[in-house]
């Protein structure tokens, strides 16, 4: 831990051993982050083109990009309270989506270039702080964020919405909203365990939340009810070799009665089930080796919503492998599937598939060229199939 504290020290802006592309800051950074400051800056990049469409032959190429912005502050350090900690997190949102402008994709369900949407413009997505007690077996959360980032939370490495991240607000995201929408919220979690935890939240609806002049609204004006979701999860390490695996079982209960134009709407409910599983290491490498997962995804869907976009099921499953050549320990292959189902007249699945390999060309920056394919677009029974070329890349500075 020290070596790699003191790498991290002395790296210098662009060194390929840094975690991030700037640096060490001369070494201000080690030292504000020995303090209890922790500053980041992400941006995230999703170019996608239509290689072969089965009836356009209009194939558009679009570019969609984020900023993100943090300080953790470990208010231990700062102000010698134990066990807290804080988070301000500001994102921004730029460029378009082919899903959105190409004939080829028009009304796709799931979307090719996932760091789209909700808004391009500044958002307050993190105002929150955490404290901990009894030892660290209660967990309080209260401020600002979004439900995925602790309920039915996944990784995002594809560039695939329907195989990115929280799903439950991909197709009940008339309520519940994702990063980097934000709003009112608590949640509270109690490890059973070390490995076991249950957590339960209450989360603001009020979609004033999701308007482009509202991204920093701190305001209540609006809301309408909430989200009440409820979580177990398990995080085992299995076998001898400790593969890391998580699984989650959730529940969402909606007491929102109403929709954006005052229809009066049923309450909303859905559950989930998620799993990610290490299953091997390579030659004793925990860090390389064969990883799966899938999510399963129900809910409820009202007709008569005007906001609800009928989607009542979903499901996806995808393996990834870290490290398969020697020469390249760090990079990643990986192959996912999604199927989306639409309950409604002329309406049946989507399916969106995604292989990508992901090139860790540095440790600030991860590359990672892909192809998709979407059959029955908008899950129409007679939708377009359409081939994607993307690349998405992370950087760090």
């Amino acid at each position: 831990m020290v070596f790699l504290a003191a790498q991290s020290h002395a790296a210098d802006a662009f060194s390929a051993d840094s975690p991030y592309m700037l640096g060490d800051w001369n070494g201000q950074r080690t030292a504000l982050k020995e303090q209890g400051y922790d500053f980041s800056l992400d941006y995230t990049g999703e170019l996608a083109n239509v290689l072969d469409s089965k009836n356009t032959s209009s194939h558009g190429t679009e570019y969609a990009g984020q900023v993100s912005l943090g300080a953790h502050l470990d208010l231990d350090k700062i102000l010698g309270w134990q066990d807290t900690e804080a988070q301000i997190t500001v994102t921004e949102r730029h460029g378009r989506d082919l899903s959105h402008t190409s004939d080829a994709l028009r009304g796709q369900l799931s979307s090719v270039q996932e760091v789209w949407g909700r808004g391009q413009t500044w958002r307050l997505t993190d105002f929150w702080i955490k404290k901990k007690f009894f030892d660290q077996k209660l967990d309080i959360k209260v401020g600002r964020f979004g439900e995925g980032e602790e309920f039915n939370s996944f990784a995002c490495d594809f560039q695939n919405l329907a195989l990115c991240g929280a799903q439950m607000g991909k197709w009940a995201g008339d309520q519940w909203y994702d990063w980097p929408v934000s709003q009112w919220a608590v949640r509270v979690k109690y490890n059973l365990q070390p490995n076991l935890f249950v957590q339960v939240g209450a989360f603001e609806h009020n979609d004033e939340n999701l308007h482009r002049n509202k991204g920093f609204n701190l305001g209540t004006d609006g809301s309408d009810g909430a989200l009440i979701p409820a979580e177990i999860v398990w995080q085992p390490k299995l076998t001898a070799q400790n593969l890391p695996g998580e699984y989650r079982l959730g529940y969402l209960y909606s007491i929102v009665n109403k929709s954006s134009n005052g229809t009066a709407i049923d309450h909303k409910q859905g559950g989930w089930i998620s799993v990610k599983q290490q299953l091997t290491a390579h030659q004793g490498d925990v860090s390389r080796g064969l990883t799966v997962w899938a999510n399963v995804t129900e809910f409820d869907h009202d007709s008569g919503n005007p906001d609800d976009g009928q989607v009542s099921n979903m499901q996806n499953l995808a393996v990834s492998y870290t490290g398969l050549m020697d020469a390249r320990p760090k990079d990643e292959i990986a192959l996912g599937v999604a199927r989306i189902h639409k309950r409604a007249e002329g309406f049946s699945n989507e399916y969106n598939a995604e292989l990508y390999y992901g090139i860790h060309a540095t440790n600030w920056l991860t590359v990672r060229p892909n192809i998709q394919y979407v059959r029955h677009v908008g899950a129409l029974n007679n939708g377009n199939n359409a081939w994607v070329g993307g690349i998405k890349f992370i950087t760090a500075f």
